[in-house]
């Protein structure tokens, strides 16, 4: 299997600055372009550093804005090869539980994710963020009054997240997302949120 990937297969979508938003089917996205990019996503994963060599990247960025909280940070989190320790503590202070102040440790994967679905779907802006870290009382708190909340939920490991990204539609990025065919992904329109997270290739 070839190592080199094209730039083409790389960057499915671009971003448009004659709206806020546009749909996937106004952008001219390939379904087979998908498929591709999501193969090519899951064999990245197994050889992370490989194929971002492959891809020319030398550092992976986020930016998130904490709706709750109004913090906003913008993170080179990786570097050459290796993961910045002092960012990714940045990154997890922000994704904190903002009920109680405890944070936790932030899967690195989902960051990987983060990274990969915002360069896909091609976004200029920060992710806004509705819920990172959880802890065991909160999630506890919010089992006991909705059943969309699971009692061991990956909120509670640092492995999932609640997002939503301004410049595109929700379902847009519930499409992008699912392309990846990495971890779960859920789509809660009424809340305004797609929930993104480490676990088996699921999506609801």
């Amino acid at each position: 299997m070839s190592l080199i990937l094209t730039e083409k297969r790389w960057m499915l979508l671009r971003k448009s600055t004659e709206h806020e938003y546009q749909p996937l089917s106004k952008l001219g996205v390939d379904r087979r372009r998908f498929f591709k990019a999501g193969m090519g996503v899951c064999a990245m994963f197994a050889l992370p550093s490989v194929y971002a060599r492959a891809m020319n990247i030398g550092e992976k960025k986020l930016a998130f804005l904490n709706l709750h909280t109004g913090e906003r940070i913008r993170s080179t989190y990786w570097v050459e090869g290796s993961y910045v320790p002092e960012e990714l503590k940045v990154i997890e202070n922000l994704l904190r539980d903002h009920r109680t102040g405890e944070s936790h440790a932030i899967d690195t994967r989902l960051l990987d994710i983060l990274q990969l679905l915002h360069d896909q779907i091609g976004a200029r802006k920060e992710f806004h963020v509705i819920s990172g870290y959880r802890s065991p009382k909160t999630n506890a708190m919010l089992a006991s009054r909705s059943n969309k909340v699971v009692k061991k939920s990956l909120h509670m490991y640092g492995r999932a997240i609640d997002i939503r990204l301004p410049e595109y539609s929700l379902s847009d990025l519930r499409k992008v997302a699912l392309s990846l065919k990495i971890g779960g992904v859920g789509y809660y329109p009424k809340s305004n949120f797609v929930h993104i997270d480490t676990g088996r290739v699921r999506f609801w």
